[in-house]
């Protein structure tokens, strides 16, 4: 069964609605083992041209398509920007509130704060309910005019443009990231895996243990052998 193709049917509703700018939100890295949560949002106008061709959610694209795709993004959005959490935050707030944390720093980077956001996903997350939460996103200066509108869509970002989009420039944001990350922790092949699970990462953690960048409250810690860290010396491996 083929797939929906992702339009513009949500934001002209909410543009016909009053909206005179709308952005997408969404997130990457929710399933890693290592790395940060991140966040993209895309603004576009109610004067923006179609969406770009071949705009899907990033899960559906190969790395050197999203990586084609960000030219065209950047040339039809009115703004866009990427907020990560790290694995620590991960680790003290959940996921949730990590992403949330993310998703704050990615609006407080934008030069306007959009009067609509379509998130992807049943639940809010701009609007903090736990007191540690509140507590790290009370700074941020978004906060004092928020949009409007927030409206969370289920699969947003298989129809919502958007949020399509938003997906696509978080996921090319975090994939360079754990590039340059990959430098330090060559064993844990990093510029592959990206952090989620692999064969190599599984091995790498049975014998090196956390490195910084893992999330030491998930799972998967629970089958490390043993607790050794490589903070102190990341290049021990090679």
């Amino acid at each position: 069964m083929s797939r929906p193709v992702p339009d513009l049917s949500a934001e002209e509703r909410l543009f016909a609605g009053g909206a005179r700018s709308v952005a997408g939100i969404d997130e990457v890295g929710r399933g890693a083992w290592a790395g940060p949560v991140s966040v993209g949002v895309v603004v576009i106008t109610d004067v923006a041209e179609p969406a770009p061709v071949g705009l899907r959610d990033s899960k559906l694209l190969s790395s050197a398509a999203r990586e084609r795709l960000i030219p065209a993004i950047v040339g039809w959005a009115a703004g866009r920007a990427v907020g990560h959490a790290s694995a620590a935050e991960c680790d003290g707030l959940g996921m949730r509130g990590a992403i949330a944390l993310a998703a704050s720093r990615a609006i407080e980077d934008l030069d306007e704060v959009p009067d609509a956001v379509i998130v992807d996903g049943p639940l809010d997350l701009l609007f903090p309910s736990s007191l540690a939460l509140s507590a790290a996103v009370a700074s941020h200066r978004w906060r004092a005019t928020p949009p409007r509108v927030v409206e969370a869509i289920v699969k947003a970002d298989q129809t919502c443009a958007t949020v399509a989009a938003a997906s696509v420039v978080a996921k090319v944001a975090r994939d360079r990231l754990m590039a340059e990350l990959a430098e330090s922790f060559p064993a844990f092949d990093l510029d592959r895996n990206v952090g989620y699970p692999s064969a190599a990462h599984q091995t790498a953690l049975r014998g090196y243990g956390l490195t910084p960048l893992h999330r030491r409250s998930w799972r998967f810690v629970d089958t490390i052998p043993w607790e050794r860290s490589v903070a102190d010396s990341p290049r021990s491996q090679g």
